[in-house]
């Protein structure tokens, strides 16, 4: 309880500050105008039209394969970051301050996102959160350098301050990679440390290639003016486009997947819901070993196709209950389902991970055990010979720890379970 707890007051922190800081800036502007109001309506246009551009209106953390779509507004988040490190417009000496360049971004994020709240597809605070502190923070550490000249006269306008601009835009992006794996845990419970391993690791993907046009864009406002925007706009909203294409792509690939994996079910092979239930679980204990991105991807696909080697059986394994079986005949189906899946096209990893799953667990890769302990626990937990729930199917795994059970994997299993278990992992689209 009290580690729920400090995770909410971590959220609710956060937005405490965004929405402090909107504040002060909206009180701040009000009272001494806008201070070059054509330049705020051209960025403030251009933030705006980026969130209309976005196609899902969720925080990436929420869809089950974040990895590559961690932007999911790409052009406003380079928009407000160009207007956070913008200096001179068109050789023109600009004046606004950091708490003006917190109103624009936060009231175009907003009228961006209204058509998205009309569909009922807004995104999460948390989104806006970050992108108002993150700013924020760029914004802070670039104008009253610049406002007070000890920009200029310290390092001036050539190649020193491209590097300074950079040196400071990796610090937002480290600050914006922090806060991003502070919101996931207080939401998910997961383990800090992978998730800000995998922010880190995204941020040297589209985040660079984000803060990079970022600075170009506010260099090129300098030299020509408001004029340089457009010039911009146009392959990054290409690109923000490219990114939907890529996202549907893969979301289509891992619903073929779970119907191809429902196979055994509609067959009367396994159980209902038992693949997925399966994927969902693994996952979650993945996140607890501090597994990546992309293996998280490849666990869940191997376990929603653990069982497809069933398909091949004459007689079907009653209830599709492989936990109980011989070792030889759990290796056999094993097998099978290794074949059928390297016909199917998924990557070599996955077809490797659901042949190896019946191997004791010392000669298996970190995702066969998994898969493993996880389809055991089912398998226990859906029969009858362990009334006792939970508690006694977990306990049975652990008597096979010797051979059959990587202990660190049942311990996490163990230690999600009793975080609740399936109601705190993402759930697999139903096929």
């Amino acid at each position: 309880m009290r580690g729920v707890a400090l995770r909410g007051t971590v959220v609710w922190g956060v937005r405490g500050a965004a929405v402090a800081l909107t504040l002060a800036g909206l009180g701040h502007t009000l009272w001494n105008g806008v201070v070059e109001p054509g330049t705020a309506l051209a960025f403030g246009a251009l933030i705006a039209c980026g969130e209309l551009a976005r196609r899902d209106g969720r925080d990436a953390r929420d869809a089950p394969d974040a990895a590559g779509d961690r932007r999911p507004a790409p052009l406003a988040f380079t928009g407000a970051l160009a207007y956070a490190l913008l200096g001179p417009d068109a050789a023109r000496p600009t004046h606004h301050g950091v708490l003006q360049i917190v109103t624009v971004v936060a009231a175009a994020a907003l009228a961006g996102i209204v058509p998205h709240i009309a569909r009922g597809r807004a995104p999460g605070a948390d989104h806006l959160a970050r992108r108002v502190l993150t700013v924020a923070f760029a914004a802070v550490c670039f104008q009253p350098l610049y406002n007070s000249g000890r920009l200029e006269h310290g390092i001036g306008q050539g190649p020193y301050l491209v590097l300074f601009l950079l040196l400071l835009l990796g610090l937002t992006a480290l600050c914006d990679a922090v806060l991003a794996a502070a919101l996931a845990r207080a939401r998910t419970g997961w383990p800090y440390g992978p998730l800000l391993r995998d922010e880190l690791r995204a941020q040297l993907g589209i985040g660079s290639a984000i803060c990079a046009t970022g600075v170009v864009m506010a260099l090129g406002v300098a030299v020509a003016g408001l004029w340089a925007l457009p010039v911009f706009c146009v392959p990054l909203l290409l690109t923000q486009l490219s990114f939907h294409r890529i996202t549907a792509i893969r979301t289509t690939y891992r619903q073929t997947i779970t119907s191809l994996a429902r196979a055994t079910e509609i067959a009367g092979h396994t159980r209902p819901g038992h693949s997925r239930r399966v994927a969902a679980l693994s996952c979650a204990v993945g996140r607890e070993l501090g597994l990546s991105e992309r293996e998280l991807t490849v666990l869940e696909y191997a376990a929603l196709m653990h069982d497809i080697g069933q398909l091949s059986l004459v007689d079907p394994v009653r209830a599709g209950a492989t936990a109980g079986l011989p070792a030889a005949e759990a290796r056999r189906i094993a097998a099978l389902g290794g074949d059928v899946a390297r016909q199917t096209g998924v990557p070599a990893e996955v077809a490797v991970i659901v042949e190896r799953q019946a191997d004791p667990y010392r000669e298996q890769p970190i995702a066969a055990r998994i898969v493993r302990a996880v389809n055991a626990y089912d398998d226990l937990l859906g029969g009858t010979r362990h009334p006792g729930g939970p508690l006694a199917a977990l306990e049975q795994l652990r008597l096979g720890t010797g051979r059959d059970y990587q202990p660190e994997v049942v311990e996490c299993l163990a230690r999600v379970l009793a975080r609740g278990g399936r109601d705190r992992v993402v759930p697999v689209p139903p096929g």
